[in-house]
């Protein structure tokens, strides 16, 4: 299907998936994501050669919330390469995305860097190489979104860092198996600051367009990572970006993806596209409904997968 049918497709699928809107739950966990307006909806593809396709109310930005895990694993490999292995896995958990059990069990290393222990121990690690790490993070999404304005929500951090509790005990658990090297709490305020970094749906397209060009930005014309490790990135999100609903997702999309609690989801088609989507009510899983359904339309529409 020809670039020119996107928008074309996209504009059915907001249609489509508006009745799901009202299901899901917004994450009430943390308090200042508790306050969001459930009735939301935007989708937006940016293609390996530049354009934009958009539908919903594409201006509105969002916590990007685990999302921001994918940067952060980006960073890290920029500076450790496959060093990083030997402090975090590449398997699947099979367990929620927040579990203290099977970090104890596996002697606390985390199964893979996109479940909570696993991207608090890879920004332990970045925090360890960088001065200035939420700087650093900010100016990345800046330059490879090609917006300066981008902001953290401070609102939506604090909420996080004041309901650490269960972050930090992972972090505790992995420093008592020397697994952690900083302070936890300071590692903590970088990783909350992270997640709460504000993009819209094409920044956050635009941001990760590496991901489907062979670890090249097109914007910035800046090579991110390697081919080979953009690559081996786009499989471990295949494989673990939804959590233990990734294997449903692979299932139904049959594309690299990675959500986030915000109801936000960044999905990769290697080759041809970016695409982020965001919804905030979510299913017992803590993925956006609506942003599960509209993905999988957008997979059968344009007859796409990576297989």
């Amino acid at each position: 299907m020809a670039n020119s049918d996107y928008q074309h497709v996209l504009n059915e699928i907001i249609a489509e998936v508006q009745p799901l809107l009202s299901e899901g739950k917004v994450a009430d966990y943390i308090p200042a994501l508790a306050e969001v307006d459930a009735n939301q909806f935007s989708i937006a593809i940016y293609t390996t050669d530049g354009q934009t396709f958009c539908a919903g109310d594409c201006a509105q930005r969002f916590t990007i919330q685990s999302v921001s895990k994918v940067m952060t694993l980006t960073l890290a490999l920029q500076r450790y390469g496959d060093e990083l292995w030997q402090r975090v896995g590449k398997e699947p958990s099979g367990t929620a995305f927040n579990s203290l059990t099977q970090l104890e069990f596996e002697k606390g290393i985390p199964r893979n860097p996109f479940i909570n222990a696993g991207a608090i121990v890879t920004c332990d690690a970045l925090y360890s190489r960088l001065s200035a790490p939420m700087h650093t993070m900010l100016e990345t999404f800046r330059e490879l979104s090609g917006n300066k304005s981008i902001t953290i929500d401070k609102k939506v951090a604090n909420s996080e860092y004041e309901f650490r509790h269960r972050n930090a005990a992972m972090g505790h658990l992995m420093k008592s198996f020397g697994n952690f090297n900083n302070e936890v709490d300071d590692v903590l305020w970088a990783y909350f600051n992270f997640c709460a970094i504000e993009l819209n749906c094409v920044e956050l397209a635009k941001g990760y367009s590496f991901l489907a060009n062979k670890g090249v930005c097109y914007l910035s014309g800046k090579r991110v990572l390697s081919s080979l490790q953009t690559k081996q990135l786009n499989s471990l999100l295949f494989t673990s970006g939804l959590y233990d609903a990734a294997g449903d997702f692979g299932y139904r999309v049959g594309m690299p993806g990675k959500s986030g609690v915000s109801g936000t989801i960044l999905a990769v088609l290697p080759g041809k596209f970016t695409v982020a989507v965001y919804s905030p009510g979510l299913n017992s899983f803590g993925n956006s409904v609506a942003g599960i359904a509209a993905l999988e339309l957008l997979s059968k529409k344009l007859d796409i997968s990576i297989f």
